[in-house]
């Protein structure tokens, strides 16, 4: 029974640090682009866009095909790096626990 309430504790102290990570994510801005930084996405931590910046001379242009295929390559960069960075914030809180394959702590 001891090891039981060992485990109890141990999950209410991880799902403590899971509800802080929760916070700080939606606080961390990642930025990401494309286009040689002619269009940057910022996202916060949880996926949620903050804001999006476009060339000047990307509007002009009057491609809107190759603007939208930008965007899309710039918001794809930027959620690649808050799902890796999300990634090593989990490891951090979770110290390593190993958790089963396609089993997702919620966040």
């Amino acid at each position: 029974m001891k090891n039981i309430g060992q485990m109890l504790k141990q999950a209410q102290k991880m799902q403590s640090k899971v509800t802080e990570m929760q916070s700080a994510l939606e606080a961390h801005e990642i930025t990401g682009g494309s286009g040689a930084g002619m269009i940057s996405v910022t996202l916060n931590g949880k996926g949620e866009m903050r804001s999006i910046k476009i060339d000047d001379s990307l509007i002009t242009a009057g491609d809107t095909e190759m603007l939208e295929d930008l965007i899309v390559a710039a918001v794809n960069d930027t959620k690649s790096k808050v799902e890796t960075y999300v990634a090593e914030e989990m490891q951090k809180v979770t110290a390593g626990l190993s958790l089963p394959p396609g089993m997702k702590l919620p966040i």
